[in-house]
């Protein structure tokens, strides 16, 4: 995959294994209350956007080192990668894949899948909030290259894991379209792409990056 240079450190060799979270955007059961406060207070109404300064790519990344994570993104063609490494130890500790996808509409960020680390699992900071810092480089990412829309899949592999799934989306910013269950022809579309079965959610890249703002933008 060939680089983007958005942080001064050396290129990341990916290791093979992969030790999974489970794919299709998935990330931790625990959720950090203070990720997510901040995220719920930042909403803010669409009509004052105009006096906004969007959190830039360089914004998330100095957020994220205040948290000891390194992020990088790699790209090839449509197609991108994002990784998160440990500052101390200079570990992997989750990535991210997806592409850019054109479509009728304009250009769709298609998020395809985040995994984690095991050794994320005994972290004091949860991996829910790192899938949320990979989460905001792949959201910038896809906004600077001019989409509009972001698309994930909820994965369904228990009821539980599910609906926590499902609720933290929501909270930042994700709406459901469509409940993927396998029980009809319309779905194998679905399950072809994603793999399997789950919530369907998309939601507009800007307004995204408008909810965020206070998280990740850069305070002087």
């Amino acid at each position: 995959m060939e680089p983007i240079s958005i942080t001064p450190c050396s290129k990341i060799y990916l290791p093979n294994p992969r030790i999974s979270a489970k794919a299709h955007f998935n990330c931790s059961l625990i959720t950090p209350v203070t990720h997510l406060n901040s995220l719920k207070n930042s909403t803010i109404q669409l009509e004052n956007a105009k006096d906004i300064t969007l959190p830039t790519m360089a914004d998330i990344l100095a957020s994220s080192k205040t948290q000891n994570l390194d992020l990088q993104l790699k790209t090839l063609g449509p197609f991108f990668r994002i990784t998160a490494r440990s500052l101390d130890t200079l570990n992997e500790l989750g990535r991210a894949e997806g592409l850019i996808r054109v479509w009728l509409g304009g250009k769709i960020l298609h998020l395809d899948s985040i995994r984690l680390r095991r050794e994320t699992m005994g972290m004091e900071r949860s991996i829910f909030g790192i899938g949320l810092f990979i989460g905001a480089v792949a959201i910038r990412y896809g906004y600077d290259c001019g989409c509009r829309t972001a698309e994930l899949l909820a994965i369904n592999d228990t009821d539980l894991y599910h609906s926590k799934l499902v609720r933290f989306y929501t909270r930042i910013g994700f709406k459901t379209v469509h409940e993927v269950t396998g029980s009809t022809i319309g779905d194998l579309a679905h399950m072809l792409v994603w793999g399997g079965i789950g919530t369907r959610m998309d939601a507009d890249i800007e307004e995204l990056l408008i909810k965020w703002c206070s998280r990740f933008k850069h305070r002087d």
